[in-house]
């Protein structure tokens, strides 16, 4: 790899005091944004982080609580804005969508035994879209950080896609993510 990737997972959500999923763009890219204390947790993160600065590269997914978090971060940092990209959106759930958000620990039982739920998006989907950008990056910066911030399902599989894991186990091999918490990939 050319470069060195962060992910950092959004801050509490108001989809997260509703216990909701929150997965199709129609909702998550204009809603359900930070609330104060996901603000806090972000702002708190990125103080204590001593891996990134202002020539970090910031990507986000388009959902307005991974934005919102990564404009805080960049803020913080004083780093160049936000790059905002449709492959770090969150994992489309499908018919679970503004469902109560104990579907989760079912749908990762799912990928461990190689299956998925009706009418959620395929881990593999999820891990070339990661993938493809990755891709990208690696052929536009050489020795940057590139941070991600995203979901816990994109850190997730894109972890075990970095490192060369297995894809079923990702929720097994990195599981969830506290709010604004900050995982570096292993390689």
């Amino acid at each position: 790899m050319n470069n060195i990737y962060f992910f950092m997972r959004h801050g509490q959500s108001l989809a997260n005091i509703k216990h909701l999923v929150i997965s199709s763009p129609d909702n998550g890219v204009k809603r359900f944004g930070l609330s104060a204390l996901g603000k806090k947790q972000a702002l708190n993160s990125i103080s204590k982080n001593k891996d990134l600065d202002k020539n970090t590269i910031i990507y986000s997914s388009d959902f307005k609580r991974a934005r919102e978090t990564a404009e805080i971060v960049s803020d913080y940092l004083k780093a160049k804005k936000p790059i905002l990209r449709t492959e770090l959106r969150e994992r489309f759930l499908g018919n679970y969508e503004k469902g109560k958000d104990n579907i989760y620990d079912k749908h990762w039982q799912e990928d461990l035994n190689g299956k998925t739920l009706k009418s959620v998006e395929p881990i593999i989907s999820v891990a070339k879209r990661v993938g493809k950008l990755i891709k990208e990056i690696e052929k536009t910066h050489k020795g940057k950080n590139i941070l991600f911030v995203t979901h816990g399902d994109i850190i997730s599989i894109g972890l075990s896609k970095l490192n060369k894991t297995e894809l079923k186990r990702h929720h097994q091999i990195y599981s969830i993510l506290d709010n604004a918490e900050i995982r570096k990939t292993s390689k």
